[in-house]
């Protein structure tokens, strides 16, 4: 995660995986980026393997970004196993007492 001016850029290597395996959420102002690969089980046999290896499984990661940001402020890339997220700084609304007095003169 780097700060940035205007906001924050998220680079999440996630090799291997595909733009359709990897997920982005946000929900009460936590963003979530999940990623999950299961085996191929329709591959065509060619030949006999000697050795192979292969991933299987998910990973996930959370992150508190503020209630403030929306999902639409939100922008992401995948592009070569790399995930950018670009993220903005929003303010935090802070709540004003209002203790609702009355003004006395004299």
């Amino acid at each position: 995660i780097r700060e940035l001016n205007n906001g924050y850029e998220v680079v999440v290597d996630l090799p291997g995986f595909t733009k359709d395996e990897v997920q982005a959420t946000l929900e009460n102002g936590y963003l979530t980026i999940s990623a999950e690969k299961g085996l191929d089980k329709e591959e065509e046999k060619k030949g006999k393997y000697v050795r192979r290896e292969r991933y299987a499984g998910a990973c996930s990661r959370t992150f508190y970004v503020g209630e403030n940001v929306e999902r639409s402020d939100i922008k992401a890339n995948f592009k070569h196993g790399i995930l950018k997220l670009s993220v903005p700084k929003t303010e935090e609304k802070k709540a004003v007492e209002d203790h609702n007095y009355i003004s006395i003169d004299g």
